[in-house]
């Protein structure tokens, strides 16, 4: 398969879900303490009021923004031109939430003692906003990135037993070795020590049945195994793995740094 129609079936590879339940609870820890920060520096109009009530008031404020942060930033990892770059992804998502938390913080100024501030301060409003926005979005995205490498990095580590994934395996190819499996619309690729051939499986539900062999996802459509790779090279900012059998296996940016950390380029 060439570069060109590897990109075309990543294209078509249907992206996982960026937010699961450890993610939410990660992101709402991240809140918080974005909360209690501006809370101690009375941010917002908070200095009128004793630090004991603007504290929990402006944790309570960044937690109630976090689900509408949540639900943007899933709305912005499906615009296609994003890929999986999720640190662009999170920028976006804070950038579009910027007005909808501005206004609400105005609006609730109104409750504080003296009153808040006329219509006319709603752009500093929003600049002050967009600020808080961005650190609570990409604050977020690196919590989340660095937990999900670390959880990666954990279970190359640790012994299991044989890959369920090896059950699969054609008849053909049953006791090879498998260096990479290739997402290929809704089917898998399999390269492996005696030769190729397709199973209809999600690249994600593979992964995991991978676990036991050293091995990581370098993009979104492809997992390779350590021990295949016969040559790394890095160029015009992307690296490339080679692997035994000749293929050529992009490594997205998303990836890069697990795969650096792991030393493998």
């Amino acid at each position: 398969m060439t570069a060109s129609l590897r990109d075309k079936a990543a294209n078509r590879e249907p992206q996982t879900d960026p937010v699961d339940s450890d993610a939410v609870l990660r992101t709402l820890i991240t809140a918080s303490a974005v909360g209690a920060f501006l809370g101690f520096v009375g941010a917002f109009n908070t200095w009128k009021l004793p630090l004991l009530v603007r504290e929990p008031y402006m944790m309570a404020m960044a937690v109630a923004t976090t689900f509408p942060g949540i639900l943007m930033f899933r709305l912005t990892c499906r615009i296609p031109w994003t890929g999986n770059r999720r640190f662009l992804q999170g920028a976006l998502s804070g950038l579009f939430l910027t007005p909808f938390v501005a206004v609400l913080i105005w609006a609730t100024d109104w409750l504080l003692p003296g009153g808040g501030d006329p219509v006319s301060a709603l752009p500093a409003y929003a600049l002050n906003t967009f600020v808080v926005c961005e650190v609570m979005t990409l604050g977020s995205v690196a919590v989340n990135r660095r937990a999900q490498l670390a959880a990666q990095l954990q279970a190359l580590t640790h012994q299991q037993k044989p890959p369920k994934f090896l059950e699969r395996l054609p008849l053909k190819l049953r006791g090879a070795e498998v260096w990479a499996v290739e997402a290929e619309d809704h089917y898998l690729r399999l390269h492996t020590s005696k030769g190729q051939d397709l199973i209809l499986l999600r690249l994600a539900d593979a992964i995991d049945e991978l676990a036991g062999i050293e091995g990581a996802q370098v993009h979104r459509s492809w997992w390779v195994a350590r021990d295949a790779i016969a040559d790394a090279r890095r160029g015009d900012g992307r690296a490339t793995l080679t692997l035994k059998d000749g293929s050529e296996v992009p490594v997205s940016r998303t990836y890069a740094k697990i795969i650096r950390d792991l030393g493998w380029i």
